[in-house]
């Protein structure tokens, strides 16, 4: 597994959260992993929830006919990078 920055671990933990994933620790999510199918096993629902849950946060507005938010929701590393890229 690789190791989480920072922000990617806060990143984690808002996932987390925002989908009541009581049986994953925040710190136990590979970066690298995918986030849906086969790696953590979420789905369009949960991508709703991650988009709400980021635009509260951090207050950046996702948008679902983006082509960057496809690739943007891969992994956590790139969904960390893409938020800290586009945030105001």
């Amino acid at each position: 597994m690789a190791i989480q920055s920072p922000a990617e671990l806060k990143m984690a933990e808002l996932l987390v959260e925002a989908l009541n994933l009581e049986d994953i620790d925040a710190k136990d999510i590979d970066p690298e992993e995918p986030l849906f199918g086969d790696g953590l096993g979420l789905d369009s629902i949960d991508a709703l929830e991650i988009a709400l849950a980021i635009s509260q946060e951090y207050g950046l507005q996702i948008k679902a006919e983006d082509e960057s938010t496809r690739e943007a929701f891969a992994t956590l590393k790139s969904l960390t990078h893409y938020v800290d890229s586009n945030k105001g």
